[in-house]
């Protein structure tokens, strides 16, 4: 009898572990990847799968791919550090302690690291030496509310959002007062001038280029929810100022928050607050309408594109990292 019970253990440990493996096991093609409109069949590859990298940040945002180090890193905002996921190892590790309450982060063309700082309310830049420049702390001589996500033209400027999330609680930075209208500005790289190109959002969020830079999509994630929860697109004139603000897409019911731009001029948006079956990235076609989706568990808060090839979606979600192989390639360069 006890033999009998032995097998019986042994036989249910080995279907448990069977299961377990399963679990981890994708069929193709992933149901998490949704095909609303024939224009995003093509970018899905029908033998790659949504996957989980790493669970064990408090909120994750700010995502920038680092070609030359071959690893992503991106912010831990509440716990205040950035953390590096590296490709080869796959391990997840400190970048930088006390970091101001980091949120967005991009890299200008010589490499160098673009951060914005909920704590400190500023824009700075980490230099090849490890030293940091102070790029912009305030505009007219108020303090800058606390930028959020930052891209680079082409032509060396910097463009960031200060929607002040960073001010509104001890959680993401710490509660001040504003001192300034939310507002999207230009950072000149020769002559250092900061100028407001927009303050028509209410909070101006993640924002990205075309892949001609000639128009420059951005989320404002403080509508009420009775309103659009808008991506608003302009263009871009000159490379220097902003006109004709209009609604590209409405996320409604849920809404978006990082965003970035393929080769072909699709929008990938991070998807959050609408629930599962909402909640991932949405891809978006240039004339505004939805054409696929990537499900995910968690919130999306952010992403970018990266990989050896620039063809590999890195989707930063609430407390976990993901990512997909796509059959296109990121737009922003580096």
């Amino acid at each position: 009898m006890r033999m009998i019970f032995i097998l019986l253990g042994i036989l249910v440990i080995t279907e448990l572990a069977a299961a377990q493996n399963n679990d981890a096991i994708t069929r193709y093609p992933d149901s998490n990847i949704i095909i609303l409109d024939q224009r995003f069949a093509k970018y899905v590859l029908i033998n790659a799968a949504v996957e989980h990298l790493w669970t064990g940040a408090r909120w994750a945002e700010g995502p920038v791919w680092s070609g030359d180090g071959h690893y992503l890193l991106f912010s831990d905002i509440p716990n205040n550090r950035v953390l590096r996921w590296t490709e080869e190892t796959g391990e997840v590790s400190v970048f930088q302690n006390n970091s101001n309450y980091a949120n967005g982060h991009t890299r200008d063309k010589q490499g160098r690291l673009i951060c914005c700082e909920h704590d400190s309310r500023r824009i700075t830049r980490i230099e090849h030496d490890g030293s940091i420049t102070v790029l912009a702390d305030n505009y007219s001589g108020k303090r800058l509310n606390a930028p959020n996500d930052v891209v680079v033209h082409s032509n060396g400027s910097i463009w960031f959002t200060d929607p002040g999330y960073g001010i509104l609680s001890n959680y993401e930075g710490h509660l001040d007062s504003f001192e300034l209208a939310p507002s999207v500005y230009r950072l000149d790289p020769v002559s250092g001038e900061l100028m407001v190109v927009t303050k028509d959002l209410a909070r101006p969020n993640g924002l990205c280029f075309s892949p001609d830079e000639k128009l420059l999509y951005i989320v404002d994630t403080g509508q009420p929810n009775e309103k659009p929860h808008p991506i608003i697109v302009f263009d871009v004139v000159d490379g220097r100022k902003l006109e004709n603000g209009r609604m590209f897409s409405d996320m409604r019911p849920g809404g978006a928050d990082g965003i970035r731009c393929d080769v072909d001029g699709n929008i990938w948006a991070a998807a959050s607050w609408g629930g599962k079956g909402f909640d991932g990235v949405h891809i978006i076609a240039p004339d505004g309408k939805l054409i696929g989706k990537i499900m995910l568990p968690e919130a999306c808060a952010n992403l970018c594109f990266g990989g050896t090839k620039r063809n590999r979606l890195f989707m930063i979600a609430s407390q976990s990292i993901y990512s997909l192989f796509v059959n296109t390639q990121g737009a922003q360069i580096p």
